[in-house]
């Protein structure tokens, strides 16, 4: 039997991480002893934070995606190579019996 795995897909997974974030905050937000400025403060510095983690991701699945997009037209390439060998040599064996037959 085969089972096909699907893995959640990079935007998923950020998007999971985005909103796991800002409920975060959320639940800081209501828990906290701060005074209204010292709130607002903490709340912009984790935006700020999450913003630039969110850059960092989107950058690694960029450089990730890249990498794919080479990896991908190489093993195309070596593919495309193997079926051009592969009917060069259907059509030497397609000869040879040609030739076998005539005698």
């Amino acid at each position: 039997m085969n089972q096909e795995t699907t893995s959640p897909s990079l935007g998923a997974m950020l998007l999971t991480f985005l909103a796991g974030a800002a409920a975060g905050a959320v639940v800081v937000a209501l828990t906290t002893r701060k005074t209204g400025p010292e709130l607002r403060g903490d709340i912009k510095d984790l935006a700020c934070r999450a913003k630039l983690k969110a850059g960092a991701l989107a950058e690694e699945a960029s450089v990730a995606f890249d990498g794919m997009k080479e990896r991908t037209a190489l093993a195309a390439a070596d593919v495309k190579r193997g079926m051009g060998e592969a009917a060069n040599d259907v059509k030497r064996g397609m000869a040879d019996a040609a030739n076998d037959l005539r005698g």
